[in-house]
């Protein structure tokens, strides 16, 4: 498996420049690169401006580990509002554009909602009505990935819905395109579940991974913790990748970043996969 790091786990703010040289000194194979609304990469980026970020991973000889957005939270494929809804299919295909620009082979969709607790003011959908959304927009946008031949990778996130390794399955079984998977987050799960569990059962349809650690005592967004400070059986969770023959990215998304001493989270991050991925010799 290859070591990468969400660019939510840099600083606030820092370049695209800064997150690649950063991530290549600290040891990371690829970095995972996200959406915005506006800025470097945003809804607005041009092909040329994309290029631009591409040839700074080619400098530092990084690879694009997946790509992800935050604005589904803004823009969700189950909100009551057809503006909005209409709105996260064109995030998704600029997701996929600009994916296919960057040389990523997968993104990260959240596809939809029921709830979420950690927005205040968050709208609660029905969920047989998300469901019935959800798979409509996917189903949809599978399309789109095969166009671009970038894969979609629905996450698992505390959004009250596909609350089960099996109902996801289901759920992206019934989407039935090879350009639709799991990007299969580790600590999201600990709350409720056990992630070595979800890998078998998700199995080849996994197309990218998540490191995260999660304390169960802890509770809420507070229990999220560095990775080996958590409940996440790493041994298990890495023999159950194996047993399933992944051997794609592993990508850490660390949040929140430390308040002082910011880069020193990556550095850290960096030397606990090496442990977690066996590559520490004793």
């Amino acid at each position: 498996m290859k070591k990468g790091i969400n660019v939510w786990s840099f600083r606030d703010g820092m370049p695209a420049a800064d997150c690649i040289r950063l991530a290549k000194a600290a040891g990371f194979e690829g970095i995972e690169l996200a959406l915005n609304e506006e800025g470097e990469l945003g809804l607005q980026t041009t092909e040329k401006e994309a290029l631009r970020i591409k040839s700074l991973l080619q400098e530092a000889e990084l690879a694009i580990s997946g790509f992800a957005t935050g604005l589904y939270w803004s823009y969700s494929m189950t909100s009551e509002s057809p503006e909005k809804r209409s709105k996260a299919i064109d995030v998704c295909r600029k997701q996929l554009e600009l994916a296919a620009i960057l040389g990523a082979d997968t993104i990260l969709v959240i596809p939809g909602a029921v709830g979420v607790d950690f927005i205040p003011g968050s709208e609660v959908v029905d969920y047989e009505r998300a469901y019935e959304r959800a798979l409509e927009a996917i189903s949809t946008l599978a399309n789109d990935a095969k166009q671009t031949g970038v894969h979609i990778g629905i996450e698992n996130v505390w959004n009250k819905f596909l609350l089960s390794p099996l109902e996801l399955r289901g759920f992206i079984d019934a989407v039935g395109s090879d350009y639709v998977g799991s990007y299969f987050d580790v600590g999201n799960v600990v709350h409720s579940g056990y992630p070595e569990q979800w890998v078998r059962i998700l199995g080849k349809r996994i197309k990218k991974v998540h490191f995260k650690d999660y304390r169960r005592q802890a509770g809420g967004l507070h229990g999220f913790v560095d990775l080996l400070a958590g409940d996440v059986d790493y041994p298990a969770v890495v023999a159950a990748l194996e047993s399933i023959g992944y051997d794609g990215y592993v990508t850490a998304e660390m949040i929140p970043s430390y308040a002082h001493h910011g880069d020193q989270i990556i550095y850290n991050t960096s030397a606990a996969m090496d442990a977690i991925l066996g590559r520490v010799q004793r």
